[in-house]
């Protein structure tokens, strides 16, 4: 390295890994293309008292 550059830190813990956003059960209920990991929150949430936080949705991928 040459003297006085620094090197990018980078933030992923490792260099596949996928931001993913964390969408509620609104959004997965509204998704046009509904996925096996939202239709199982839905069902989730749909039972009485339910507390979710979310779910990380594939189809919502912030484009890099």
């Amino acid at each position: 390295m040459a003297k006085g550059k620094k090197k990018k830190k980078n933030s992923r813990q490792h260099p596949h890994q996928l931001n993913l956003k964390i969408v509620t059960s609104s959004t997965c209920q509204a998704c046009k293309q509904q996925c096996a990991r939202g239709l199982a929150y839905l069902e989730h949430m749909s039972q009485p008292g339910a507390i979710g936080k979310g779910v990380p949705c594939i189809l919502t991928k912030p484009k890099a």
